[in-house]
């Protein structure tokens, strides 16, 4: 007798109400209209029925099958089955050569794929993956993904067709996006890997410091903007050279500072965390061995207090892209500059042309550096 599934239960019937309930489809004479929801089994049957008996299969998968890899497959299969009959649709509705008409994916999509991705995600849980196979499923998939979009099988859908509106300025602000995420990322770690290690050897310090820090942490980003945004630009204008260097009021400067100032408290918080963790022992050790304590603190300590020091940098990361979003309003650019593009002129499509990418970014460097963090302990000490 199989044994019930409660997240497979759970999944399928929320699956089940949207795709009851809610449309698959919506059908936009253009992009800011009010979208009309279109029956995908009035549309394109074939792609329907095929699409309902794999959901229905997986499904049935999700609540009385317990292997990993088989809900994995399963939860893949409906990924791809509901990509490819949505595209059908928006083929089927896209009139030859109309550059107008929008096709979007209605709600029913995104719950349904939710849900997969739910499914999917526990799959590769409970196959507990290590650190290079994760990476490496995840270049897969996003190469696979990429790939799909690249064929033109789903240039019909609405925010293939922002894209190819945007391609190029989409280009520029995911260029400027990893610029800001990246650099101040960069520039945090130079900053406060040393003011850590500081404040691990000097415990006075240590409570102003991270006192400090955590009251720029509890200040709301938009707010920080716009307090950097004055003192900025009267520097701009008393030093003439930095505002030729791009230092003003409004742009991607403040974002950078501030970006930069929400970094230091997770990096300073966990290198103090992971240095006091390291065995007195072993430092001991080291020193008996007649290492100075600038060789204790790059051979023994910092070594050890490695994945905890990455698990600082990996919260500074994802933090970092998602605050970049909010930085368009600054004129940091980045995809932010979609989002609220879109916010103002009420085309949701443009909004998940600049979301979307956001998320997948934040995602993936949170596995990429969850994987790095994993290798790093299991690396000989």
């Amino acid at each position: 007798m199989h044994r019930i599934d409660r997240l497979g239960v759970l999944l399928s019937f929320v699956g089940a109400l949207a795709l009851a309930l809610l449309p698959l489809v919506v059908f936009k004479a253009n992009r800011i209209v009010p979208g009309e929801p279109r029956a995908l089994l009035d549309l394109v049957p074939t792609a329907a029925l095929a699409l309902y008996f794999t959901l229905a299969v997986a499904a049935g998968v999700a609540v009385f099958i317990q292997s990993p890899r088989v809900r994995l497959l399963a939860a893949l299969i409906g990924i791809a089955a509901l990509a490819v009959a949505v595209a059908s649709a928006a083929d089927i509705l896209t009139p030859a050569g109309n550059r107008v008409v929008r096709v979007a994916p209605g709600a029913a999509f995104w719950i349904v794929l939710i849900a997969l991705g739910l499914l999917a995600t526990d799959a590769l849980t409970r196959l507990r993956p290590g650190p290079v196979l994760r990476v490496a499923t995840l270049v897969i998939f996003l190469a696979a993904t990429l790939t799909a979009l690249g064929s033109g099988f789903f240039d019909d859908l609405s925010i293939m067709r922002e894209y190819a509106v945007n391609a190029t300025r989409f280009a520029h602000e995911a260029r400027r996006h990893l610029l800001l995420a990246l650099g101040s990322l960069a520039a945090a770690v130079i900053v406060a890997l040393p003011l850590g290690v500081l404040c691990h050897r000097q415990p006075r310090l240590r409570n102003a410091v991270l006192g400090v820090l955590n009251v720029v942490q509890t200040i709301p980003s938009i707010a920080l903007f716009g307090i950097l945004m004055a003192p900025l630009a009267a520097m701009a204008l008393a030093f003439p050279a930095l505002a030729a260097l791009g230092l003003s009021g409004i742009g991607a400067a403040p974002a950078a500072i501030a970006l930069f100032l929400y970094s230091l408290l997770p990096i300073v918080g966990n290198t103090v965390v992971g240095l006091g963790r390291v065995s007195p022992a072993a430092v001991d050790a080291a020193r008996g061995m007649g290492l100075t304590d600038g060789q204790v603190l790059r051979q023994i300590e910092l070594p050890l207090a490695l994945p905890t020091i990455l698990t600082g940098v990996r919260i500074v990361l994802v933090q970092n892209i998602g605050m970049v979003t909010i930085a368009a309003l600054i004129g940091g650019g980045g995809f932010g500059a979609f989002v609220f593009q879109g916010i103002g002129q009420t085309a949701i499509d443009l909004v998940l042309l600049g979301a979307i990418p956001t998320v997948v970014l934040a995602f993936s460097a949170a596995v990429v550096l969850d994987a790095l963090t994993d290798l790093t302990r299991r690396m000989p000490r």
